[in-house]
């Protein structure tokens, strides 16, 4: 590799590597914020929130690589233009072309990373996920057991315990089930307490009131109670983790038997077959991305007066690469045939590259020499 490839690549994987970490921060706090409020405010611990937040990383990185190489490659390019290394190497005869090269083989290591991600590393993160998550909703403990908060484990229920002891009592425990708008049944005690046997769990109050009413003739009928158990494991059913969805199958298995793995899992081939191709697609966005951003500022000139128009071009043609994806969504998920179409935007975006340095390259072209002309 030449001496100037080793220098520009280089300088790209130092800023990428920053404009990575930023993002990735950017991203994972926003979904940080969402995951606290799903999990801690349900009662779980800090290390549970962790490590959903970890398991979260490697789809946040995967989304944030080809913005972080788009904007390493716009600095870099412009702070070269800035200060005349650009200049000192197109006089020494690199033509856009040539610029470019070193940006083309940084955006291929990009999309090497990204490619493990969204095949390996992605499948993987979402497969243990889901099935923390089937284990976390299980967990009554965690979703009822909260001193003096209404808490809604399902659809017209409300739950409210007023104190729980150090010994596990329930003090004044409220219990309200809507489900039947029929003959809804509130239940409230003095004491209960939570049984637990295997995967039933049952919750025994004592000393309470159970009040039914009667929404034809609105009669209300009130029971009184020394003990009465009320099995609550249908409140808190378990999600089953799915082995089957297509986030959690191997590339090469979606791709091996798109109308088996349909079958199996319950879909279309079309949307079997656009989760395999999108997993390969999404890489090639991070050297579109590099592409686009060294061809347009290329093809723009340089001047004192920044880059500032160039850059904001460079941003309006990625949105047209996104457009041209997010077009083709529908298409692609409800005919099987269409799947080509989802490299569509990578090839849009190359076109646009190279026609970008092919003008760059026309409008620096050095006049030919003038020879044999009369002294």
């Amino acid at each position: 590799m030449a001496r100037f490839d080793r220098y520009l690549i280089g300088q790209l994987m130092v800023l990428f590597g920053f404009f990575s970490l930023v993002l990735v921060g950017v991203y994972w706090v926003n979904r940080a914020v969402i995951l606290f409020d799903d999990l801690v405010a349900d009662g779980h611990s800090a290390m549970i929130f962790l490590e959903f937040t970890l398991l979260w990383l490697p789809k946040v990185i995967a989304m944030v690589l080809p913005m972080a190489a788009f904007a390493a490659t716009v600095h870099v390019v412009n702070r070269l233009a800035g200060e005349s290394e650009l200049t000192v190497m197109q006089a020494t005869g690199f033509s856009p072309w040539r610029i470019a090269r070193p940006v083309g083989v940084f955006g291929l290591i990009v999309a090497a990373l990204m490619a493990a991600l969204t095949n390996l590393l992605v499948p993987a993160a979402d497969v243990e996920l889901d099935r923390r998550e089937a284990e976390l909703s299980a967990s009554v403990s965690a979703r009822l057991l909260r001193e003096g908060t209404f808490l809604h484990p399902t659809d017209g229920v409300t739950f409210y315990i007023r104190e729980i002891t150090a010994e596990g009592e329930l003090r004044d425990v409220y219990l309200s089930d809507r489900r039947r708008a029929d003959r809804p049944v509130t239940y409230t005690a003095e004491r209960a307490f939570l049984l637990r046997d295997g995967d039933n769990a049952q919750l025994v109050m004592v000393e309470g009131l159970a009040q039914t009413l009667d929404a034809d003739d609105l009669r209300l009928s009130v029971t009184r109670f020394e003990e009465f158990a009320y099995d609550i494991s249908r409140l808190i059913a378990a999600a089953q983790p799915s082995r089957d969805k297509r986030s959690h199958l191997p590339t090469l298995t979606l791709l091996a038997d798109p109308a088996g793995v349909a079958e199996r899992i319950g879909t279309t081939r079309a949307r079997v077959l656009e989760e395999a191709h999108m997993r390969l697609q999404q890489p090639l966005l991070a050297v579109v991305a590099a592409l686009i951003g060294v061809a347009t500022l290329l093809a723009g000139g340089f001047s004192r007066m920044g880059l500032g128009p160039q850059i904001a071009l460079a941003v309006m043609l990625l949105v047209v690469v996104k457009m041209v994806e997010g077009a083709l969504g529908n298409l692609v998920q409800s005919v099987a045939r269409a799947w080509p179409a989802v490299y569509l935007p990578s090839v849009v975006g190359l076109a646009i590259a190279g026609a970008l340095l092919a003008y760059a390259a026309r409008t620096r072209r050095r006049p030919a020499p003038r020879g044999g002309a009369a002294a």
